[in-house]
């Protein structure tokens, strides 16, 4: 029996990738499930650690603009904040079909790394990014209990609808790829000369000022 399930659940296969290059990235989704997803909505939870982020006013305006279909967990989050001091984000990312493939979902969506500590050797920091979950919503019909399981996610089934929706996660996880992503840092041995670098621009800039308010200004 359960070689005749394993048979029956085909396999649903994800892969992800960073376009660009820098601190301001777009990830790309693809999935391809192992059957025909018959009118179900298909979308990707993707856990975004401390070290990246997706701007919600930027995500708003792709939605305007219907380039991007997604919702934010939580919603509001401090984008000028710091790696050591940011947390895990929750994405969920409509994705749409693809054209000559029935089984083809994919969608992009704006990613941007956040500023980390200065590193002691090395001019980068490593930020890693979990391979995605597939999720099924599927409101007019049935999936199949051997091959499909409710899935912890209260959400609604698009982006564009309020009421929530039973999501579903395949029983036989597809195989997950991780990506790491690069992010350039500062080195600690160059601390004492950002800082006298820093101060010396500011007083110059300061005295800068000040000239040109005795020199313009009316007292």
């Amino acid at each position: 029996v359960t070689l005749d399930v394993q048979a029956a659940c085909r396999d649903t296969t994800v892969t992800q990738e960073l376009l660009k290059e820098g601190f301001h990235r777009d990830l790309l989704v693809k999935v391809e499930l192992g059957e025909d997803a018959g009118g179900c909505a298909v979308a990707a939870r993707v856990r975004l650690p401390p070290g990246i982020y997706v701007d919600p006013y930027e995500l708003a305006t792709l939605q305007q603009h219907n380039l991007t279909k997604a919702v934010l967990f939580p919603d509001v989050i401090d984008v000028e904040a710091p790696e050591y001091l940011a947390r895990d984000l929750l994405l969920l990312l409509f994705l749409e079909p693809e054209a000559r493939c029935s089984r083809c979902f994919r969608a992009a969506v704006p990613l941007h790394a956040r500023y980390h500590r200065p590193a002691e050797g090395t001019g980068e920091a490593l930020v890693l990014l979990e391979s995605p979950e597939v999720l099924l919503c599927c409101c007019h019909s049935h999936l199949s209990a051997e091959c499909w399981e409710p899935a912890e996610v209260d959400a609604p089934c698009s982006s564009d609808n309020t009421s929530r929706c039973q999501w579903h996660s395949t029983k036989r996880r597809p195989a997950y790829e991780e990506l790491m992503l690069r992010v350039p840092v500062g080195l600690r041995e160059h601390n004492s000369l950002v800082c006298a670098l820093t101060l010396l621009t500011t007083g110059l800039c300061t005295g800068l000022i000040l000239a040109a308010a005795c020199k313009y200004g009316h007292f």
